[in-house]
């Protein structure tokens, strides 16, 4: 990190912090792990790994891209002081990207069930670091949290089965 990125967050209180850099990492971080879920599940189950995987990064970075504009684009930061609309936009565009591009990665190994095996270990890691930053940052307990986010992905995971087995 050089000296003038440092001293840039220095500068920054908790609640500027918060509201320009956690806040839509978080938000990107969850949407990516969760919005991906899906897509990247009934494409492994109706044409295998190796369709999951393209799917998974098409979805990941194209979310990413939609999320970073979303969020950039709809407060100029002005009116409710969350720091520069263009930060927040790329902050939660990349902690999409990367939420939704980890697990991906397991697709790939060919073999498809294996691929969903760690696939699923990969997320399961996912929700726990996002419940872990929710504790951390938002306070939130850790087991409450966890129970949230895992409940949101198994709902989205079996959407995902849902229409890969249709």
């Amino acid at each position: 990190m050089t000296g003038g990125v440092r001293a840039h967050f220095k500068a920054l209180d908790d609640q500027q912090l918060m509201l320009q850099y956690i806040q839509p990492g978080l938000v990107g971080l969850i949407d990516g792990t969760l919005s991906t879920l899906a897509p990247i599940f009934a494409a492994a189950l109706l044409a295998g790994s190796h369709a999951a995987l393209f799917v998974g990064l098409a979805t990941a970075l194209g979310a990413g891209i939609s999320m970073g504009l979303s969020e950039g684009l709809s407060d100029t930061g002005h009116q409710t002081g969350r720091g520069s609309a263009a930060i927040r936009g790329v902050v939660t565009g990349l902690m999409t990207a990367f939420g939704g591009s980890l697990h991906t990665l397991p697709f790939l190994i060919e073999d498809v069930h294996t691929a969903l095996v760690v696939a699923v270990v990969v997320v399961a890691c996912e929700l726990l670091v996002i419940s872990w930053i929710r504790k951390r940052f938002l306070f939130v307990s850790l087991r409450l949290s966890f129970l949230q986010v895992a409940l949101g992905g198994i709902v989205i995971v079996a959407v995902g089965l849902a229409l890969g087995t249709a």
